[in-house]
């Protein structure tokens, strides 16, 4: 298939469009209440050291001690882990459908997400992400995180892409005006029927049918 205007690479996100967010907020305010927490400490901490983690300065255990292990507990460290990875799950359609989209889209899918390593790891593996993309960019591994221009200029790298032949995908409007910024066609993700018409429409504009 002859391509029409050049689109090469998708790039997208994935806490928050295909799963949900791997240690976001409302988990933690969870967590507080099923381990009987302070919230209001354990999120300061967590602001305090969070970044460290996500960009692979720190392991999970590291970032545990700091904002949970910080004092004795009455509940053993396994459990409040086996606790964080259960609060990633799948989010309606979007994932499955783009697994069997990406089959004959035409196009290269790459991740670019923030995430700590183990959780990143944890949801690779759990949720098949290997079917949606065709490699990740993730903070932990580069050592930079959204909305660090770097990292999109990484991903660009790594693609062997100019911004104009990118598109990128990300339920966070600061980090779509990130990348928009590089001159990446950005999206806004609101809801998997728009950003599904979306990619139908991309794939109708580069590919004759």
């Amino acid at each position: 298939m002859q391509k029409v205007n050049d689109l090469k690479i998708l790039f997208f996100d994935i806490g928050g469009i295909l799963l949900s967010n791997g240690w976001g907020h409302e988990s933690r305010k969870k967590a507080a209440e099923v381990f009987g927490l302070n919230y209001a400490e354990i999120d300061g901490l967590h602001n305090f050291i969070f970044n460290v983690f996500e960009v692979g300065s720190i392991t999970l255990d590291e970032y545990l001690d700091t904002v949970i292990f910080n004092y004795p507990r009455d509940f053993v460290r396994q459990d409040f882990k086996d606790f964080m990875y259960a609060q990633s799950v799948e989010l309606p359609n979007m994932l499955q459908w783009l697994k069997e989209w990406k089959k004959d889209c035409g196009f290269r899918i790459i991740s670019v997400n923030n995430e700590g390593k183990e959780l990143n790891d944890y949801r690779v593996q759990k949720f098949k992400l290997h079917l949606a993309f065709d490699a990740f960019i993730s903070s932990c591994e580069v050592n930079m995180r959204k909305p660090d221009p770097r990292i999109f200029g990484l991903a660009l790298g790594i693609a062997q892409a100019s911004p104009s032949q990118c598109v990128y995908f990300d339920d966070r409007t600061m980090f779509a005006n990130a990348a928009q910024k590089l001159g990446i066609r950005s999206f806004h993700h609101v809801d998997f029927e728009t950003t599904k018409q979306i990619l139908e429409n991309l794939k109708k504009e580069n590919f004759n049918q």
